[in-house]
């Protein structure tokens, strides 16, 4: 196989083997980009859980200090006046029966969908086509709820949500490498406390085993296990 001169640069300017802080990661990451696009700033981290078990599944949401540097596109499932209120907030879409038709009919193209609890018997139905693709409203995540304005805000200006997959990781999307060093870092810093308070009690041993940031085509770097905010003291 070729190696390209994108590839030759990353490995002579980045050392997998070595485990970094965030400060020295970010700014790694940010300087062996030479890709076309903006690169988003991406996290993995494993944890010590098992999430086969309902007391150790570990989901929840953020709101970055510095947003996702991506435009979220908002469908609020809703009736009437509170509809009227969404799209004043700045949802995309809003309403109630012509979107679960839409939904019935395999239309999914937005990033979060927000519900009224008065619709969610009938967006309940829903279940199989917005279930894998990450998109069934959830009162955990704030998702569920009559203050639709609020949560149309907070998901345009940052607000995440996460959860373990079953190989025991969390992957999220921090920002753009557009955004300074600082903001990354900050955006970084907030989310693994988050984790961090999320610990399940049942949770024995190591609860964060490894960290790793990385790029949409950039390598992937460890992050030091000293690295305070992921510290559980």
């Amino acid at each position: 196989m070729k190696v390209t001169k994108r590839t030759k640069s990353i490995i002579k300017n980045v050392d997998v083997q070595k485990e970094y802080t965030l400060e020295e990661a970010v700014k790694t990451l940010k300087e062996t980009s030479k890709v076309k696009f903006t690169e988003s700033l991406d996290c993995a981290v494993r944890l010590g859980v098992d999430p086969r078990h309902a007391d150790q599944m570990v989901r929840g949401t953020v709101s970055l200090p510095h947003g996702t540097g991506k435009k979220v596109s908002v469908l609020v499932i809703a009736k009437g006046s509170l509809a009227e209120e969404a799209l004043k907030a700045g949802a995309d879409y809003a309403g109630f029966e012509e979107y679960i038709e839409k939904i019935k009919n395999g239309w999914t193209d937005v990033d979060v969908i927000v519900a009224t609890p008065d619709t969610m018997g009938e967006v309940g139905k829903l279940g199989r086509v917005l279930g894998p693709k990450g998109l069934m409203p959830n009162p955990k995540s704030g998702t569920v709820t009559n203050d639709v304005a609020k949560a149309v805000k907070e998901v345009k200006a940052g607000k995440i949500e996460f959860r373990v997959d079953k190989t025991g990781i969390i992957h999220a999307s921090l920002g753009k490498l557009s955004f300074s060093a600082e903001q990354l870092i900050e955006n970084t810093r907030t989310f693994l406390q988050t984790i961090v308070k999320l610990k399940p009690s049942s949770a024995k041993g190591q609860y964060i085993k490894s960290l790793y940031l990385t790029t949409t085509m950039g390598p992937g770097l460890k992050i030091t296990k000293e690295e305070p905010s992921i510290s559980l003291k």
